[in-house]
């Protein structure tokens, strides 16, 4: 899993957050409007559920790239 993660480039990752990250732009990212719901204890949904983890991946995906840029970077 870390060999992917390592393999994949980093214009591509952020290429994915600024585009699915963070779509739809207006009035406000989906993925933030879910975090939102999430801590108010309204995603309830499976639609919002889904939604959530679509726009979330490529933010958990650009966390684990960097972190593992980090990590290698310590390790020389």
């Amino acid at each position: 899993m870390l060999r992917i993660v390592d393999e994949m480039p980093l214009w591509l990752v952020l290429l994915a957050v600024l585009s699915v990250g963070l779509a739809p732009f207006a009035p406000e990212p989906h993925v933030w409007q879910k975090l939102r719901m999430l801590a108010s204890g309204d995603l309830r949904r499976g639609i919002d559920i889904l939604d959530l983890c679509l726009h979330g991946t490529p933010w958990l995906v650009l966390l684990a790239k960097l972190g593992r840029l980090a990590f290698l970077a310590s390790r020389r």
